[in-house]
């Protein structure tokens, strides 16, 4: 693997540096929780406590952010590294100290009586006055001190491990390919080869090995969402969906709107992928195992330095800035490249305010489709950057607008690689750009279906790996129609997706089709008014942590609340798909 370098953070979990940051974190959560039980009994002096809190909670939650993701950066590129899982069990159990005292001020808040008349008076509230807010309208969500603290005791052993289970029985699962035992991510990287009967093989020998796994993953995805199912009535959320709404900071009718456009747009996408079928020789349809197959030709192969150069060249027609962010991350090394490229299944990437700094694992395999990972990893790291000027309780934005950025930079790199290619080329950069847009918009919906009805279904009953197979071969086969051979599915998805496996994040899928549309939307205003447009779209995502869906969209003029703005980003794909169908005639 070309590996990352994590020094930034610490440089091993044996250093001085590392375990006096595990002493400094307990020592500040308990000075908090002392400074909450004795302060929070009351509103007297109520400006210096939140100052005071303020203040503390930021030194502690960039202590506690730091070590925590060296733990977790570690575990990413080695699943079953033993001194990671167990710090990161270590930092899981001190974040869930930090409950009392974050209970404490979030039920305390909303009884200063003067709130609104001392945030506007001081800078440091003022500064923090959407966060502030966002506690006191969320306060009733919040329940009684000790149940909050014993729910955050408990799911570190309950969703936290379920999700670690699916991760480590995915990352270490052995498949039988062509005579050898490969790992997951191989025998998946191997959809996109130019080999049909290396796909068919590949997909066949994906489905074989996913039953020795399926009972114990079918126990994580019951044990997450059924926590999540008993913890959305406890605070009063209508169902999963509605938390994640409202975590989402944005209003049901936007989410509604995407929705029902998505849907609309479904038989263009059937469309392209009927023609993509006859390509390949099915006459009915496209079966599963070529919906990854490549089309067209490219006779460009990436490596490492050749990724990073197209990058570079294709990010500067954006702005000098995002081209320096992409050159910083190579030059002070945020980026894993895992060699042979088969080691995760995943890209990743996370952006560490306390270092101001982002790291990123993603495969170069040396095709285009990898570079535009690449592409949209990077653009995390850009947004992670504008927002690093921030204060820390302004720089946590939702998941919607947290894939903006990436969707944002994948495109950039996708329209120039456009421009002077011929047409066989052309055939083929179209062909993954649509690739990848159909798996947000038709595939992302399948799974927004899937997901509601296991949330639905789980509260009556645990499911079973059938079940869940039948769910999710239910929630393919209504949104491909035929268009997708109903004969060969895959029907174990659910398996291999780790956002399925969050307690804390629900319906992490209609955001990634937020994030594509919205983006297509900011790009095509970006294309209307050149470099002035450049600072609006970081004012855009510098203020992602601090705004609501909508009014961060206003920054850039759009309404994401209006189905005709949905419509009209589905149109620019629209246009791709009728060009991909005119050169394949």
């Amino acid at each position: 693997m070309k590996k990352w370098n994590l020094d930034a953070l610490f440089t091993s979990f044996e250093s001085k540096e590392f375990q006096d940051s595990i002493v400094k974190i307990d020592k500040l959560i308990n000075e908090l929780n002392e400074f909450a039980v004795k302060e929070f009994s009351n509103t007297d002096n109520a400006l210096e406590k939140i100052k005071k809190y303020l203040t503390r909670s930021e030194e502690l939650g960039t202590l506690l952010t730091k070590s925590f993701v060296f733990c977790m950066l570690t575990i990413s590129v080695d699943a079953m590294n033993e001194e990671a899982r167990k710090y990161m069990n270590k930092m899981q159990k001190l974040a869930a100290k930090t409950t009392l005292s974050n209970t404490k001020f979030s039920k305390w808040l909303p009884k200063v009586p003067n709130l609104k008349e001392l945030i506007k008076n001081d800078e440091l509230l003022l500064e923090a006055s959407y966060f502030l807010n966002r506690i006191v309208d969320g306060a009733k969500y919040v329940l009684a001190d000790d149940v909050e603290m014993v729910i955050a005791k408990m799911q570190a052993t309950s969703s936290s491990a379920w999700g670690q289970l699916q991760a480590e029985l995915t990352a270490t699962l052995k498949v039988d390919y062509d005579g050898k035992k490969i790992t997951l991510s191989e025998v998946r990287n191997l959809s996109s080869d130019k080999d049909q009967k290396v796909r068919k093989a590949a997909y066949k020998a994906e489905l074989a090995a996913y039953p020795k796994i399926a009972q114990p993953v079918a126990y994580a995805i019951n044990g997450v969402k059924g926590e999540v199912n008993e913890l959305c009535e406890l605070r009063g959320f209508d169902s999963a969906l509605d938390q994640a709404i409202y975590t989402s900071r944005m209003e049901k009718s936007t989410l509604d709107a995407l929705i029902s456009s998505m849907r609309d747009y479904l038989p263009h996408f059937h469309k392209y992928l009927k023609r993509k079928g006859e390509l390949l020789g099915h006459k009915n349809g496209l079966p599963y195992y070529d919906v990854f197959a490549p089309i067209g030709e490219s006779s460009k192969e990436f490596t490492i330095d050749e990724a990073m150069e197209y990058i570079f060249e294709n990010f500067a027609t954006f702005s000098p800035g995002l081209e320096n962010l992409a050159r910083r991350a190579k030059e002070e090394e945020w980026v894993a490249f895992p060699q042979p490229p088969t080691l995760v299944a995943e890209a990743l990437s996370g952006s560490m305010d306390a270092i101001k700094q982002s790291r990123i694992m993603t495969n170069i395999s040396g095709s285009f489709s990898s570079v535009i990972t690449l592409a949209h990893e990077l653009g995390h790291a850009y947004h992670g950057d504008q927002i690093f000027v921030e204060r820390m309780f302004n720089s946590r934005y939702t998941m919607p607008v947290a894939e903006t950025a990436s969707t944002f930079c994948e495109t950039i790199v996708k329209n120039a690689a456009l421009k002077d290619a011929d047409k066989e080329e052309k055939i083929f950069i179209l062909e993954q750009s649509l690739k990848g847009s159909t798996q947000v918009i038709v595939d992302i919906l399948s799974r927004f279906i899937f997901e509601g009805e296991v949330f639905d279904k789980r509260k009556t009953t645990p499911l079973n790996p059938r079940m869940l197979n039948e769910m999710m071969i239910s929630a393919h086969n209504e949104e491909n129609e035929a268009a997708i051979r109903r004969n060969i599915r895959r029907p174990c998805s659910w398996l291999n997706k780790s956002h399925y496996y969050r307690g804390g994040l629900s319906f992490y899928n209609f955001p990634y089709a937020f994030g594509l549309l919205f983006a297509k939307g900011i790009y095509a205003e970006f294309i209307k008014q050149g470099e002035p447009f450049v600072e609006k779209v970081n004012l855009l995502l510098r203020k992602t942590g601090q705004m609501s869906v909508e009014e961060v969209a206003t920054l850039v003029g759009i309404d994401v609340s209006s189905k005709e703005f949905w419509n009209s980003s589905l149109d620019v794909i629209v246009k791709e798909i009728e060009m991909f169908l005119e050169l394949t005639e």
